[in-house]
């Protein structure tokens, strides 16, 4: 039955490869993005930013730019910043220590691109070229921009950290007996390089405030448009239901839009300024900003920037005794949110899906003079790149294959529950089936086989395996809950309200197959509306992997309080008692005699049209509104993949071809297999990018030399091969047994295709453990290698 309620037929809909209900209209080109919101009179806003690293700027003229026909204004940080009121993000909580994160720079400039001020005309074109007549007096500082020399640098970044040391933490201290006995131990220094979402939507925010009601309307690009709402308010220091956020269709967020920046900030804070100077007959007044990308690659923020120390010790047999890693996280100049907490990921989920006894872990995050810290798909991510190079290096130290390594040593369904080393509880999960799956798919013995042969005629070839294990709807905090409303229509037709949103997540889609399911509805009988916080209840959005299971909680609770009333209102009509009601078709039939029935469009008339038809004391009314929050015994749902790669490198050009791509992965039962695939297959082609091609770079004085994708390059269809999927579904502990699938593919894929590589290249002595792997630097680990 349905989510386990009687009163339904059984479930038609979630496990069904059902097509997406909004890819008609994103295809046919009529979705609706930031840039096509057009309001009367309104104004657009470009930033000046700054073209130095670090530097103090003792003056901004903008006498040349307010002379320039259609510019409105030019604000600064005397204008924009003392008007914050509150600048905290719900995901840290309003009493977690932060790092600054002014609107606009105040006095410095702390990276190229820090914004300095804001130019607001009556046309994008008009601003863009009015910023380039302000004039700001800079005197150029010393900058620091390779966060690994920051934590010994005379030059700091922020008075307040004269060390650059953000934070840091640390778990148990490592046994250092443990590995001063192993049999072996296996140790390595592992960098992983800048890089970011690159998401195909900048970012972008239209703004109107109403003079006459103090009101605020934003239009966004988000991922989080609830909590954008409540974030305005604060800032602005008015009522929250004096905010109003809608987000229409978002072309991906993949974390950089889940939480406000400081451009957010500026053109929310911007909105109140320019309608109190306007004349508007409506006293309304509408601002919109839209980033291109020269500025989103130089500062809507960096993520993977890590650098450390990984080891483990293993026994005579390679059973894991002890792990350990130390490292250091780039937060650049402006992290946001607070950096610290989130980072103490990467040290907790170190022991992955291994059967671990001992871990521990140490890091400090570090300020730069580059672009600050944000979100990106699996943040910490960094734990399961480094422990899935290392245990391929001791693999073959050790003489084994790391299938057989990793055989040894994953974790089982009869060992949960089960709690790493770090006290993180595992269950309903079972690592080694998604192991054992992509080890079959891909035919293990076959390919060693086509190595050899491979290795003979002179061609390197080359496997490379990676586990994971992720938290997928952490109910932590504001993330705990989420709310959902289900309204009947007097024509039967149904729709159902999420915080939602169409970020590429096809969320629309799934929300719909659900609710279908819980009301016994067809399915094209059911609409969603998402994203408008003036009718949606409040949700966090979608991060953290937390959309399925979630939602699927919200919906049924809702689900469940409009099925009684579907129920109760057709037994009277029909005559019989609620226990013989059966809801499917979009129907309320009698189970033993299905040819009596009434049609959900019937119910729905007398109760909008007939209500005093209806029994005394019944309530006439058709929808619902509930709140899902997670059990505390149930607060993570785990998720866990194994990725297999093969690759072929050439060992003239450094050119890697990936020949094969497979992703065995427990996201528990699918609510749409095609949305969990879509979900698997985008993350995975994000790392495959992160492991070959992209890089965010600086040179020595923190000047960007990747802000066009001329210099950042990106996968396409010619880099990525068909991807091969295997599903293993163990059910999690809430709703529906949903897991979230939205992060694991950025997850697991960097390191398969790096383990590929050095499988490949092992029989030249050479390991690769700085990324990304691009063809000169191969053909430069080779070249040293052949000097040796």
């Amino acid at each position: 039955m349905a989510s386990g309620v009687t009163g339904t037929v059984e479930t038609r809909y979630a496990g069904r490869r059902v097509e997406r209900v909004e890819d008609t209209r994103l295809l046919t080109g009529r979705g609706t993005f930031v840039d096509d919101i057009t309001r009367p009179g309104m104004l657009h806003a470009c930033f000046v930013r700054s073209p130095f690293a670090h530097a103090r700027f003792n003056g901004i003229d903008a006498t040349a730019a307010l002379a320039l026909p259609g510019v409105h204004s030019v604000l600064t940080a005397a204008d924009l910043n003392p008007e914050v009121k509150e600048a905290w993000h719900a995901v840290a909580g309003k009493d977690m220590p932060d790092t600054p994160r002014p609107p606009l720079a105040e006095g410095e400039v702390k990276f190229v691109g820090d914004p300095v001020a804001l130019v607001i005309a009556e046309s994008r074109y008009i601003a863009e070229d009015a910023v380039d007549l302000v004039d700001v007096d800079y005197e150029p500082l010393p900058a620091i921009a390779d966060f690994r020399q920051a934590l010994n640098s005379d030059v700091w970044v922020h008075q307040a950290y004269p060390d650059n040391n953000a934070g840091g933490m640390a778990g148990m201290p490592p046994d250092e007996e443990v590995f001063g006995s192993a049999a072996y131990v296996v140790k390595e220094h592992i960098y992983q390089q800048m890089h970011v979402p690159v998401p195909i939507e900048c970012r972008g925010m239209v703004t109107e405030w109403t003079q006459s009601t103090g009101e605020l309307t934003i239009w966004a690009s988000t991922q989080t448009p609830h909590e954008l709402r409540a974030f305005a308010a604060r800032l602005l220091g008015i009522p929250a239901q004096h905010v109003r956020v809608i987000m229409r269709d978002t072309g991906g967020g993949f974390g950089q839009k889940v939480v406000p920046m400081r451009e957010d900030m500026c053109i929310m804070l911007a909105a109140r300024k320019v309608a109190a100077t306007s004349n508007a007959p409506s006293g309304a007044v509408a601002l919109k900003w839209i980033e291109d990308r020269r500025e989103n690659l130089m500062s809507a923020g960096q993520s993977r920037h890590v650098d450390g120390d990984v080891r483990m010790a293993f026994d005579e047999d390679g059973t894991i005794l002890a792990a350990d890693i130390d490292f250091i996280q780039d937060v650049g100049a402006y992290p946001t949110p607070y950096p610290v907490l989130t980072t103490a990921a990467i040290g907790m989920f170190f022991p992955g899906p291994y059967r671990v006894p001992k871990a521990s872990f140490n890091y400090k995050t570090v300020f730069s003079n580059t672009t600050g810290l944000h979100a990106y798909r699996g943040p910490w991510q960094y734990e399961t790149l480094t422990r899935e190079i290392l245990l391929d290096i001791a693999a073959r130290k050790m003489s084994l294959d790391p299938v057989e390594l990793r055989r040894k040593n994953l974790l089982r369904r009869d060992e949960m529950p089960h709690f790493n080393p770090n006290g993180m509880p595992y269950d309903h999960v079972a690592p080694i089936e998604t192991f054992e799956q992509a080890v079959k798919i891909l035919d293990h013995e076959g390919f060693r086989k086509e190595q050899a042969e491979a290795l003979a005629q002179g061609r390197y070839i080359g496997l490379g395996f990676s586990a994971y294990i992720e938290p997928t709807g952490a109910a932590t905090g504001h993330l705990a809950s989420e709310g959902c409303t289900i309204r009947m229509e007097p024509t039967g037709k149904i729709n159902v309200y999420v915080n939602g949103g169409s970020t590429g997540n096809s969320l629309e889609t799934t929300v719909i197959q659900l609710t279908a399911d819980a009301l016994g509805a067809d399915i094209d009988d059911v609409a969603t509306i998402q994203g408008d916080t003036a009718v949606t209840p409040y949700g966090a959005g979608t991060q953290g992997s937390r959309s399925a299971p979630m939602t699927a909680g919200a919906v049924n609770e809702a689900g469940a309080i409009l099925r009684a009333q579907l129920i109760a209102m057709a037994a009277a009509r029909l005559v019989v008692e609620e226990s013989a009601i059966e809801l499917g078709g979009s129907k309320a039939m009698v189970r033993e005699d299905p040819e009596k029935f009434v049609t959900f469009a019937d119910l729905a008339y007398r109760a909008h049209y007939e209500p005093q038809m209806l029994p005394p004391g019944m309530s006439a009314t058709l929808e619902a509104t509930a709140r899902y929050t997670a059990p505390p015994t149930a607060p993570i749902h785990w998720a866990n993949a194994t990725h297999a790669c093969t690759c072929e490198v050439d060992i003239v050009t450094g050119h890697v071809t990936l020949t094969r791509y497979i992703v065995s992965e427990d996201v528990g039962p699918m609510i749409n297999p095609n949305v969990v695939e879509g979900q698997i297959a985008g993350g995975t082609v994000q790392g495959i990018g992160g492991a070959l091609l992209e890089k965010l770079s600086y040179d020595d004085a923190g000047n960007p030399l990747s802000s066009t994708f001329v210099d950042y390059l990106l996968p396409t269809a010619t880099e990525v091969p068909v991807i091969e999927y295997g599903h293993v579904e163990i059910p999690g502990p809430g709703v529906g047994g949903y897991k979230g699938a939205g992060e694991g593919g950025a997850i697991g894929s960097t390191p398969a295709v790096i383990n590929a590589i050095n499988d490949a290249l092992a029989p030249l002595g050479v390991t690769l453990t700085t990324l990304p792997a691009t063809p000169a630097f191969i053909v430069s680990l080779l070249e040293r290698a052949e000097g040796k």
